[in-house]
């Protein structure tokens, strides 16, 4: 059941309507005082403001307390009474934010069902906002796994552009994830709200893409039985998404440059050109630079594409970053009949990090199914793996369990090593203990070099801006300054 304030300066009305929303369930906040109620919506809170519209005879004080309650967050639905109730006063009610307009005198199960209708839209509001959340968390950047540098390159570059509406180009070979960062650029801008529609340019051909990303007229072209919108049209607000741009044909490329160059779309059989207001992100596996010169690709198109281009890495050039992804895959999986997640023997895991992985992200995510499916329990073994890679399995020794502890919120996987006494040991084959001509150095000047590559490390990921850098360690910019100091003098 929900909170109710309730606001009216009859008294009688006051008890009736209070009692009968305490019947159904609901906690009831009575006043008949336009201050105490204005006071009570920030301490009280609630899901449901019932009010006169002309309360103590004074019409604007009956709108200040609904522009006052639809300011909250998250805000309240409200219902007006009046019992000077007219069509202007109803528009302009509902104009402002009210959910329904009750005259004076009405029924009591006519406000019952509007109470609620009311609170069902509450309902599925607040639902809606939590599913957007859960998506927006779903495609934060720390989603997206790595930890090598030319990863942080790609998350600063994301971070920086995601609420821009400049077009980008999104670069790198089959696999890296392209879409998940069209994904990421979508659902950390202000068009997240917005429908995201993605297309496959190279699934289609010629006549069909054509149609479906403009739309057509009603027998424009044989099997046009109803007028269609396109799909730049149905992402209107939002972020269309163009992968394998660089096998769109001729003509269509001409028609995309006039959507980028004048923002609008004819369909095909129309004389009238639609505006829309759409962000095109754009990516590509092929080398565009290259299709130009063969003439199969149009150069002023690709400069209106190439705003702004992210290139992904592939797995070649971050294998640091493969375990993570490994485990990022395994916690994704539980096995059916333990129910437990997936693990991986130290060995298995040095295989995956052996390979090149030509086809990147989506072959690795493919070998790690194909793992999980034949393995006899939750743990994954080298004779698990394809046979190929099976190949390249280190000498057989005492093959551990890689534990693998919960991650934070805003970190990656956290790698332990399963061992009698559970003490934590560094992801490596074979550790080795600091030292310095063959000394080994004292824990002072080794938490003293570890604090400086750290912070080294963390002005790089900032680009230099030590004040960012200052925020992301939890300290001062004068610690900061300090610290880098005491290094420099080392």
């Amino acid at each position: 059941m929900a909170k109710v304030l309730l606001i009216d300066d009859e008294l009688t009305m006051l008890q009736m309507v209070s009692e009968l929303l305490r019947d159904d369930g609901h906690e009831v906040f009575p006043f008949t005082s336009l201050g105490a109620a204005m006071e009570a919506l920030d301490t009280v809170q609630p899901e449901l403001v019932i009010t006169d519209l002309y309360l103590e005879r004074t019409r604007a004080q009956g709108f200040d307390i609904l522009q006052k309650a639809r300011s909250l967050n998250p805000p309240p639905i409200v219902i007006v009474i009046t019992g000077f109730g007219s069509v202007e006063a109803a528009v302009e009610a509902m104009r402002k934010g009210a959910f329904d307009f009750l005259e004076k005198p009405f029924k009591l199960d006519e406000l019952k069902m509007c109470v609620q209708r009311a609170l069902s839209y509450n309902t599925a509001v607040s639902e809606n906002v939590y599913l957007r959340k859960q998506l927006r968390k779903k495609y934060q950047f720390n989603q997206i796994v790595g930890s090598s540098l030319p990863m942080q390159a790609v998350f600063k570059m994301i971070e920086r552009v995601a609420d821009s509406d400049s077009t980008i180009l999104i670069l790198g070979e089959s696999g890296t994830g392209k879409e998940l960062v069209a994904k990421a650029l979508h659902f950390n801008s202000r068009r997240q709200f917005a429908p995201f529609i993605p297309v496959n340019c190279s699934a289609l051909p010629e006549s069909l893409l054509e149609s479906e990303l403009f739309g057509h007229r009603k027998g424009s072209f044989t099997g046009a039985v109803t007028d269609k919108k396109g799909l730049f049209q149905e992402a209107e607000g939002g972020t269309i998404f163009l992968d394998e741009i660089g096998t769109m044909s001729p003509v269509l490329q001409s028609r995309l440059l006039r959507v980028l160059q004048e923002k609008e779309v004819r369909r095909i059989g129309d004389n009238v050109p639609v505006l829309v207001n759409v962000r095109v992100l754009a990516a590509t596996n092929e080398t565009l630079e290259k299709r130009i010169k063969e003439g199969t690709f149009r150069e002023d198109l690709y400069y209106r594409l190439n705003v702004i281009p992210i290139h992904l890495p592939s797995l070649r050039e971050r294998p640091e970053d493969i375990p993570l992804l490994v485990i990022h895959f395994l916690r994704n999986r539980v096995h059916p009949k333990t129910g437990r997640y997936y693990q991986i023997t130290r060995r298995a895991l040095d295989v995956f990090s052996a390979h090149d992985w030509p086809g990147n992200v989506r072959e690795l995510e493919n070998a790690i199914e194909r793992a999980c499916t034949l393995c006899d329990d939750e743990t994954i073994r080298v004779t698990d793996l394809p046979p190929a890679l099976q190949k390249l399995a280190p000498p057989a020794v005492a093959d551990e369990i890689v534990e693998i502890q919960e991650p934070s919120p805003n970190s990656s996987p956290i790698f332990a090593q399963s061992v009698p006494a559970k003490k934590m040991e560094s992801f490596s084959r074979k550790p080795e203990i600091p030292s310095t001509n063959g000394k080994i150095i004292t824990l002072k000047d080794f938490l003293r070099e570890q604090e400086g590559a750290y912070l080294t490390r963390v002005l790089a990921f900032t680009g230099g801006d030590k004040e960012k850098a200052a925020e992301l360690l939890g300290v001062s910019l004068a610690t900061l300054y300090r610290k880098l100091a005491e290094i420099e003098t080392v």
